[in-house]
Order: C-alpha cells, then sequence, then structure tokens
C-alpha cells in the first residue's frame, strides 16, 4: 500500500472527499443530489487538466452504486466498445467514462450513439477542451455540460493537509511549515496530482520527516518557479500579456513576453499577437496587422533563441500602435441582431429570386444603382454595427466615408430607384 504513490493512494472515493467543484458537489449541488437519488445522466466535464475530471466521474459512478467502465477516446478501438456494449447488456445503469471524449472519431460516435440516446449506457465524458466548439453535437446534444473549475491555492493546501493527516498518506507523521506549504501550493499551478507528487518527494528528502522552505528551495525548479505551459497560471500570463498591449505599456508586454518565452510556448505567442493585432489594434492601424504576420512568419522561420527578435518586434509595434475595437464590436453587434431579431432578407438580394418581375430585380448593368439599394431586412433597416474609432489615420478616413455613405438614402424600392436614375441621366 505504502509503496503506491501518494497522489494514487489519496485519490477520492467519495463525494466528501472531492478537492473545490463545490458548485457540483456541495451540499444540495446537482451531482449531490443525483447520487443521492441514485440516478446518473449522461454528462460531459469540461476544465483545465488536472482538476479531477475523470476522478469525479469514478467517484460519481461509486456513490451512485453503478457499474462503470474507462474507455480512452484516443487508444480505445471499436472492438473495445463493442464489449462493453455487451457487458452494458448485463448491468443496467451501466455508466461509460470517456477520457478525452472529444477525441471520438466518426466511426467511434456513429457506434456509441444509439446506446447513449436509449439509455443503455450513461456516458461520462472529460475533456479539457471547450464543448460548444470541440464536441460533436450530436454528443453533445444528448449530455449535461458541467465546468469543473479551477482550484485555488487553498484548495491545493487543503489537500496536502488532508495527505499529512489521513492515514492512507502520512498519518500526522510529517509536519509542514506555513510558508512551505504555500509554496507547495503556488509551484503546483494548482494540480492536486503535482501538488502530492511534490509532497511526496519532500517527504523522501526530510531527515526529521519536517518540510521547510529551506528543503524545497534544495529542489530543482521549485526555488526558481519558471513558467509551465499547462495550468491555469499560463492563461493568466497570456491574459497578462495581452492587456498590457492593450493598455500601451510597452515595457510591461515585453516582461510578459520573455515569461512566454522561457516557458518555450511559441504556439502560444504567436497565437496571441494575432488575436491582439486584430482585436485590439484593428482598423486603428491595419499596417501594424499586416507587420505582426511577417513577425510571426520570420519567428517560425529562424526558431529559438533567434526568434526572440521579431517577437520583440511586433510586441513594441502593436503596444505603441492606436487601437481600435470597432471591428469586433461590429460584428458581435451583428452577431446579436442575427440571434435574435433574424428577419427575411429582401428578395433581390436572392441568388434566384423567384417570380419577381424584371425592373424589381437586383442590376448588375447598373452599379450607379448600388449604393442606393436597402440591404438590411426591413426589421433592422435602421440600425447600425459599426461605429467608428478616431484613434488612426486609417480608421479615421473610413470614418469619413461611413459619414458619407449613411447620409445617402437607401430604398427597398428598386422598380422606383430605377427610374429616378434613367430619369437623373437622361434617359426614359
Amino acid at each position: 500500500m505504502m509503496n503506491e504513490p501518494l497522489a494514487y493512494r489519496m485519490r477520492p472515493l467519495k463525494l466528501d472527499d472531492v478537492i473545490g467543484q463545490k458548485h457540483l458537489v456541495g451540499p444540495g449541488m446537482i451531482l449531490r443530489r443525483c447520487v443521492e437519488e441514485k440516478r446518473l445522466f449522461s454528462m460531459i466535464f469540461y476544465g483545465p487538466p488536472g482538476m479531477g475530471k475523470t476522478t469525479l466521474a469514478t467517484v460519481l459512478a461509486n456513490e451512485a452504486g453503478l457499474p462503470y467502465r474507462m474507455f480512452n477516446a484516443v487508444n480505445g478501438t471499436k472492438k473495445d466498445l463493442d464489449a462493453l456494449f455487451l457487458e452494458a447488456k448485463l448491468y443496467p445503469g451501466f455508466v461509460l467514462i470517456i477520457d478525452e471524449v472529444h477525441r471520438l472519431n466518426k466511426d467511434k460516435q456513429d457506434l456509441l450513439l444509439p446506446h447513449v440516446e436509449n439509455g443503455s449506457i450513461t456516458l461520462i465524458g472529460a475533456t479539457t477542451a471547450n464543448p460548444l466548439h470541440s464536441i460533436n453535437p450530436a454528443i453533445r446534444s444528448r449530455c449535461h455540460l458541467f465546468e469543473v473549475k479551477t482550484l485555488s491555492d487553498k484548495d491545493i493546501m487543503e489537500a496536502v493537509e488532508r495527505a499529512i493527516r489521513s492515514e492512507k498518506g502520512y498519518g500526522n507523521s510529517v509536519t509542514i511549515e506555513k510558508d512551505a506549504l504555500q509554496c507547495i501550493a503556488r509551484q503546483s499551478l494548482r494540480d492536486v496530482r503535482y501538488a502530492l507528487n511534490l509532497l511526496e518527494l519532500a517527504v523522501v528528502l526530510s531527515k526529521d520527516k519536517t518540510i521547510t522552505m529551506e528543503l524545497l528551495s534544495s529542489i530543482p525548479n521549485v526555488s526558481n518557479q519558471r513558467t509551465s505551459k499547462e495550468g491555469d497560471g499560463h492563461y493568466d500570463l497570456l491574459s497578462a500579456f495581452q492587456k498590457s498591449i492593450r493598455g500601451c505599456d510597452v515595457n510591461a508586454a515585453l516582461y510578459y513576453l520573455a515569461l512566454l518565452i522561457d516557458a518555450g510556448d511559441m504556439d502560444s505567442i504567436e497565437r496571441r499577437l494575432l488575436v491582439i493585432a486584430y482585436e485590439d489594434i484593428g482598423l486603428g492601424n491595419p499596417a501594424a496587422v499586416a507587420r505582426t504576420i511577417q513577425a510571426i512568419d520570420a519567428a517560425k522561420r529562424v526558431g529559438f533563441p533567434e526568434a526572440r527578435i521579431p517577437l520583440s518586434f511586433s510586441v513594441i509595434d502593436l503596444s505603441l500602435s492606436p487601437k481600435s475595437k470597432s471591428a469586433e464590436q461590429a460584428i458581435d453587434q451583428a452577431a446579436a441582431a442575427a440571434r435574435h431579431r433574424s428577419a427575411p432578407m429582401p428578395d433581390y438580394l436572392k441568388y434566384t429570386p423567384v417570380a419577381l418581375a424584371e425592373e424589381d430585380r437586383y442590376d448588375y448593368g447598373m452599379p450607379q444603382l448600388w449604393k442606393h439599394i436597402q440591404y438590411l431586412p426591413d426589421a433592422l433597416k435602421n440600425d447600425a454595427f459599426y461605429c467608428p474609432g478616431n484613434q488612426g489615420k486609417y480608421e479615421k478616413a473610413l470614418a469619413e466615408n461611413y459619414e458619407r455613405l449613411q447620409r445617402t438614402p437607401r430604398s427597398s424600392q428598386l422598380r422606383e430607384l430605377k427610374k429616378q436614375i434613367r430619369k437623373k441621366n437622361g434617359k426614359s
């Protein structure tokens, strides 16, 4: 038993053992109530790695007294699935826990769906990806979605202290100083498994079973904490990076870039720079957007350590550029109108309008007509989604053109418009 890793020994077996996730398993919360009723529904847990999604799934099945099996979406085969379907026939309430459920290919989905739909299998999936983007709609529509939230430092410290107290852990044979406990929580990047592994290593290295900061500092990469590409802390760093550029603090932006480079995460840097270029700079300085793409291409070509130079070039350029979020705001407003105020388009805009007289049709041969036509549906004809910014020369020019065009009246009466234009041009 004691030869087993500490993290394995301390894995939760009951809901009360689960660290964090009180919004799901706390008193009166939805998953606890499901367990109390001995009834589970197909569901998908999503959230950062190391938060205990798969463990939570097994705890639910155990607590509900239901048979369950594990299946890995990456390595599991169709033959494995068929065997599980046969087993499910023998055990009512059979729970199938699928790790990395977003990796299920179409063939496996086709096999699984009828069993989930008829209730012979209760599916509990786990994924680190956003299920709205990564999970096949056919699977998603048959499951409830539950977010497994990032653990706090307090949660991690609770897990460490529990391992020290528990008979499955060290049975109070180990003591830990407060600053050392806090250090483990910080170092773990909010991953319980990593925190317990670090505690276990520290116990092995300690002579008197006392965990101190001095002891932790002797462990490589603990005293000088490096940036990790995993965990919520990495996303915090990316957030700080983008906000520094948005706030025109070039020095802060370069500092956070240096931390990201230290983590060796070229992919995240490149993606975030592109997002910043379009989301925060946008029409304020379109030339900077183009230069960002060039800098990213150069960084990819040369690789680290030289890649730091074009990346630095781009960060300085974006930080000191005029900012405009007008493009993002415009599409968001248009999307809101499309979702909540959907209306039919005018018939003359359709590719093949049916039973529409020639004089009421869009005329490709009259370019002078085009800017007078109403293109929005009648219900939205007075809506304006684009609100010009005035932070850069380019968008100021766009704003002037936009205002001029807004003063041009538009009409859905194409027949009348054509008459007016022909009359103006001296044609009958």
